[in-house]
């Protein structure tokens, strides 16, 4: 498992860095020209690409016939336009920044969904694979605790641009990490750019567990993008520890109620989705803010399992040839369904903070019923070509492409090519 352990590696010190760069460039902007607003224009510039780029990229990582040089470059990309805005914020024409950010947010697809799917190709499936999955999704909230504190300290020792600096050196370092992973040609590199994007979104569509799981995650994404500016509204002081316990009470359950393999995913995200609600619910009826931040802190824990469950559907129901475009997608409408969120929040901010916590706890439950409502009764067939589905090829199918005895299967190999077909290939 030692290229397993390196992508772990890799994947924290990725997100690090794509945690770090929301408060970091407003800081930075802060810090140089006086102006916040200039700070979250830079940062809707470094977010818009987060969605949109995510259909191309996942095609182009499904496409590729060299998927080491189309990782490692995204990563690579990603640090290079960081550090450039560690040096041109504030300083370069405003134009020049918002494409670098433009250029920088494109990568973004690739340090999320595009990372995590990469696990299926690194673990065969089984308990293995899904203890993998819980601790790429630990990687996720470790990066959420951590990422704040390392750039406010960097601003409050004297400046966020050297904070930019070493967060764009975790994303070289990550570049660096992905290069060494075993790797095979895309299983999905045949046909259009067109039809590999069309092939994502209708995985999504078509493959029952997929649906449910995407409808869900998006809508509860809704409220979650709005928790920032509703814990501020609730208490200004202590939003930030509010949030902070949501975060490590996230890394917790993602750490422990994640690891679970036992419980069928699609389970475990309603559990997730409902006691994430029912938390929220009871800390907007809290008497006292001691209590609200322990109440944060269980939503956290319950909402931990989440990713877990979200990225073990992907993988398992997800198409071969279309996995990184599955990925990449879930990811971007989640982020899509986060932006919303935040500006509903900030339109509604007149309403009752109360009022708006209870919103995002309805939206949890909506999301816990909304799943359950779409899935059915009972858990749908995986299709033909997943990974799970053709497992039972034999035992070459944890074999790397190289065929060298105890070898870490290939990244992007898919299983029906393991399997000695000619069949075809987020996070």
């Amino acid at each position: 498992m030692k290229a397993l352990r390196r992508y772990l590696c890799a994947a924290v010190a990725a997100r690090l860095a794509s945690e770090g760069m929301g408060i970091a460039l407003v800081l930075l902007a802060l810090e140089r020209t006086g102006s916040a607003a200039y700070g979250a224009f830079v940062l809707t510039g470094w977010l818009a690409p987060h969605v949109l780029a995510a259909p191309v990229a996942g095609a182009l990582a499904a496409r590729s016939g060299r998927p080491r040089v189309f990782h490692v470059g995204a990563l690579a990309g990603f640090a290079a336009a960081m550090a450039a805005l560690a040096l041109l914020v504030g300083r370069a024409p405003a134009p020049v920044v918002l494409a670098v950010a433009l250029a920088g947010g494109s990568c973004g697809p690739m340090v999320t969904g595009g990372l995590s799917s990469l696990v299926a190709g690194l673990v065969p499936p089984g308990p293995g694979r899904d203890r993998a999955y819980g601790w790429d999704a630990a990687t996720y909230n470790a990066a959420s605790v951590t990422a704040p504190v390392v750039v406010s300290t960097f601003a409050m020792l004297g400046s966020a641009g050297p904070g930019v600096l070493l967060l764009a050196s975790g994303a070289a370092v990550a570049a660096v990490l992905a290069a060494t992973l075993p790797y095979a040609p895309a299983a999905g590199g045949g046909g259009s750019l067109g039809a590999g994007m069309a092939a994502g979104l209708a995985a999504l569509w078509r493959v029952r567990e997929l649906r449910a799981i995407t409808s869900a995650t998006t809508l509860a994404f809704l409220g979650i993008g709005a928790l920032s500016t509703t814990v501020v509204l609730l208490t200004p002081r202590g939003g930030g520890v509010l949030l902070t316990a949501f975060a490590v009470g996230a890394l917790t359950g993602a750490l422990t109620l994640g690891r679970v393999t036992r419980v069928e995913p699609g389970r475990l995200a309603r559990w997730a989705l409902a006691g994430t609600g029912a938390a929220l619910a009871a800390a907007a009826a809290a008497p006292s803010l001691p209590l609200v931040v322990v109440l944060f802190g269980v939503a956290g824990v319950c909402d931990g399992p989440l990713l877990t469950a979200t990225l073990r559907l992907r993988a398992e129901h997800a198409p071969a040839e279309a996995r990184t475009q599955v990925f990449t997608l879930g990811a971007g409408l989640k982020v899509t369904a986060a932006a919303v969120g935040a500006a509903l929040a900030g339109l509604a901010a007149s309403a009752p903070p109360r009022v708006l916590l209870l919103g995002i706890a309805a939206l949890q439950l909506a999301a816990a019923l909304l799943h359950g409502f779409v899935r059915g009764r009972s858990p749908a067939p995986r299709p033909a070509g997943t990974a799970d589905a053709v497992h039972t090829a034999g035992s070459a199918d944890a074999m790397d492409a190289s065929d060298a005895p105890g070898a870490a299967p290939a990244i992007g190999q898919g299983p029906a090519r393991r399997a000695g077909s000619t069949g075809t290939e987020t996070g």
